[in-house]
């Protein structure tokens, strides 16, 4: 007699949820070492049967949607990133890393809600409700209705949501609930696979909008198995350099929106505080000086005025240094090896730091123009007028190519007072650099004709 075989057991990757059915020593998902962990018995698998539907399937032109409405969460740039607004029975996963303000932010989305009239239950699984006080009353987000819990039992947590009978239920974090139900310590891809894939079922069966706070890797991934960005509607991340105060958000997935949009915020000593037009904080203040060219980045839909800035050095040493901040030090280094072949600037005796101001990122193909044209104003010690911002990408010719939203760029420049763009209708870098140069005295334009050719 023949008997049944037992179940072999998994292995899971407590850092992406990958699953094999003997042991590793690597990964074969994310590569990881020494992360693959014995979970238990594989289940035997079994026929599924054929069920009655609760409901008969209906063609898509007789679907209603008049029900669920987009409900604004209080907080503007927030809305934006999620396309306008809640929509009843969402799941929202906002990630980012430890310090960067995800808890703050939700907590304003919160007292916001609750201040409109709406129920809001808030689960902590990390603090006590004394220290999400603290933080409320520092942030000025007390209301009534604000409903606050510290747990980290599943079951509990669903309890809480059936005795408030909220209409906006967030819980900080998805990686630090355990569930009865599941083997395994909290943040394990098993729990946080069943937490979350519970919790969202909740919020479809009663139209319920859930946001889930999520842990990252110290490679900038969400924490957990990969199937939670799956399970939810929306994807956010929370981003920042915790050295300066400007934070954003972006949707990396949105079921309900576009992914192309950006929030901005800035973290205040009261909180967060919304930044609906963020173009005043990358650029300094005062009289332009040599070395700086505004240029105008995009940060998803928006238009952003960044104020890049170059500072160079006579060096005798063999290997000159290239410092950068906020820009693509690969991109610098073309830029800079463009100017001397195309432009007959020499920089390969020097050193070249190069920065942003406000902290802010600008790494996309059209900061070259505004790298070369600080580069080669902080060389020749001349300025670039107040009124002129550039957007452009260099190719290795050294023709300056179009960019992409061209037209999105020069008007919001036009719009902030830039009366001059330049971009790819000055068709080589020298052109730009013409086109760029400041009157300045007359001595200085006749060395730089002088010491350059073709100016």
């Amino acid at each position: 007699m023949a008997t049944k075989r037992s179940a072999a057991p998994a292995y899971v990757c407590t850092e992406c949820g990958w699953t094999t059915m003997k042991w590793v020593g690597r990964c074969g998902e994310c590569q990881q070492w020494g992360t693959v962990q014995e979970q238990g018995a594989a289940p035997a698998s079994k026929r599924v049967q054929s069920l009655a539907p609760r409901s008969a399937a209906m063609p898509i032109t007789q679907i209603s949607t008049s029900d669920a409405p987009r409900r604004k969460s209080g907080v503007g740039e927030f809305d934006r990133v999620l396309g306008g607004g809640v929509v009843p029975g969402a799941a929202i996963l906002l990630s980012g890393e430890p310090g960067v303000g995800k808890s703050t932010l939700l907590l304003e989305v919160a007292a916001r809600a609750a201040k409109e009239g709406r129920r809001v239950l808030y689960v902590s699984a990390e603090e006590s409700v004394a220290q999400v006080r603290l933080r409320a009353e520092r942030t000025n987000a007390l209301s009534d209705e604000l409903f606050l819990a510290s747990e980290v039992d599943l079951g509990t947590v669903l309890g809480h949501i059936d005795q408030v009978e909220p209409q906006l239920v967030i819980v900080d974090s998805v990686q630090t609930v355990v569930s009865a139900e599941q083997d395994g310590a909290a943040g394990m891809p098993g729990q946080v696979r069943e937490v979350a894939s519970t919790l969202i079922r909740v919020a479809k069966d009663r139209g319920l909008p859930v946001i889930l706070v999520g842990h990252v890797t110290k490679d900038g991934n969400v924490a957990g198995p990969r199937v939670l960005e799956h399970l939810v509607d929306v994807v956010c991340h929370f981003e920042g350099d915790r050295q300066t105060a400007l934070r954003f958000v972006r949707a990396l997935k949105n079921r309900f929106g576009p992914t192309d949009e950006v929030g901005c915020f800035e973290m205040t000593g009261d909180g967060i505080r919304e930044v609906p037009d963020p173009s005043s904080m990358f650029l300094s203040q005062g009289e332009p000086v040599a070395g700086t060219c505004v240029g105008i980045s995009m940060e998803g839909k928006r238009a952003l005025p960044v104020e890049v800035q170059a500072l160079t050095v006579h060096t005798g040493a063999p290997n000159p240094r290239r410092i950068v901040q906020g820009v693509d030090s690969a991109r610098v280094a073309m830029v800079l090896a463009v100017l001397e072949r195309r432009a007959g600037i020499k920089t390969s005796d020097i050193d070249v730091y190069v920065s942003t101001v406000g902290g802010v990122r600008f790494s996309e193909p059209a900061a070259d123009l505004a790298i070369a044209i600080a580069v080669a104003g902080a060389i020749k010690d001349w300025s670039v007028p107040r009124e002129v911002a550039v957007a452009g990408e260099l190719s290795l010719a050294g023709e300056v190519r179009p960019v992409t939203h061209a037209a999105q760029r020069r008007t919001e420049a036009k719009r902030l007072g830039y009366a001059r763009v330049i971009d790819d209708r000055a068709s080589t870098v020298a052109d730009a650099l013409r086109s760029a140069r400041d009157r300045a005295p007359k001595r200085r334009e006749r060395s730089f004709d002088n010491e350059v050719p073709g100016f």
